[in-house]
């Protein structure tokens, strides 16, 4: 169901604490918090003596300790104390998960911990760019599968219907898309030309009139999302290579889906822009109106979860569907895959 060798958000930093806190990922409970340097640690919130969940205990220094009977484990998840007896049960160590904390997010890696590699966590370009502004919300939860989302994230026309007062209008309807792939994700992208500005646009723009637009949606497996919003003054555009100077606005999106189960999915993201960098009121309008529109996204897909929950007969493609097939297929190769390694490794 989930591919298990790669890193998922877990928390935003501001989430994990000195106080442990229980969260779910992938369909696992885990305890996270904060040893008292400030470095996240993520174990499997399950005490083996009589499973109470360790986010229920207590942290000793750098140790969680159980509510129940006192058995205290380091941050590797080894059991260092168990009240009333000198020897301390092999079996009696808890998982523990190889978590990193950059751009303001903790990731945990869910698979092989020998496997876990920093630099697989994505880069994200300009983040650290004082030249260029971020804004930022609260992560939301979805009440659907993750690949509803990623399905969603995949398909640039679904925003001149679901949000036409914000990111989409009428342009956005029939321009042909491009679908490619790669060993990473797919990406589905299309210039549309001399066309309107859509609404949460135009006070971002350093133009007046009509703009050439680029929709770059890239979804990366198995549920990162990178979308490169490009506009230019009508004329200019058809080469993100070559901008005119001064008169784009660019917005790079980043989307991160975290599968809690199977029909659960937290969200969180941030977006970049090139322009006013330091404009707060600027940041927290575009916090809220991409808020707004990614509320849009979650009432719909509430409803496509219960109509596929409930469905009679099975759902139609279509040509739009060319991005989010491929990238379910291939994201299924990987899954099985990685499964049919681990049963051989056994």
């Amino acid at each position: 169901m989930y591919l298990r060798n790669t890193w998922y958000v877990a928390a935003w930093d501001h989430e994990v604490t000195r106080e442990p806190k229980q969260i779910k990922v992938l369909g696992e409970k885990i305890v996270v918090y904060r040893t008292e340097a400030g470095d996240p640690v993520a174990l499997l919130d399950s005490c083996p003596h009589r499973k109470l969940p360790l986010s229920k205990g207590r942290l000793k220094g750098d140790a969680i300790e159980c509510g129940y009977h006192g058995l205290t484990f380091d941050c590797s998840g080894t059991c260092v104390r168990v009240p009333g007896q000198d020897h301390i049960p092999k079996s009696a160590n808890v998982h523990s998960y190889p978590v990193e904390s950059r751009y303001g997010l903790v990731w945990i890696w869910m698979g092989e911990p020998a496997l876990a590699d920093p630099d697989r966590i994505i880069t994200v370009d300009h983040y650290d760019d004082p030249t260029w502004g971020i804004n930022r919300g609260d992560a939301m939860e979805f009440r659907c599968n993750y690949l509803f989302i990623t399905d969603n994230l995949l398909d640039p026309s679904h925003v001149a219907w679901v949000h036409q007062s914000s990111f989409g209008n009428t342009a956005c309807e029939d321009e042909p898309l491009t679908v490619t792939g790669s060993d990473t994700g797919v990406t589905v992208s299309r210039w549309m030309y001399d066309v309107e500005v859509a609404p949460f646009y135009k006070k971002l723009v350093p133009f007046e009139g009509n703009c050439d637009r680029e929709q770059h949606y890239e979804v990366r497996y198995p549920c990162l999302a990178y979308i490169k919003a490009i506009f230019t003054p009508a004329g200019t555009g058809g080469d993100a290579s070559n901008l005119p100077e001064g008169r784009y606005f660019q917005m790079d999106s980043y989307n991160f889906m975290t599968p809690v189960d199977e029909k659960t999915t937290r969200y969180y993201w941030f977006q970049v822009r090139n322009v006013h960098p330091d404009d707060a009121e600027l940041s927290a309008y575009m916090s809220a109106s991409v808020k707004s529109a990614f509320d849009e996204d979650r009432e719909v897909l509430l409803d496509v979860q219960i109509g596929m929950d409930e469905a009679t007969t099975r759902p139609i493609d279509i040509a739009i569907d060319a991005g989010p097939l491929l990238f379910r297929r291939r994201l299924q190769k990987l899954i099985d895959a990685e499964g049919e390694a681990m049963q051989a490794a056994e």
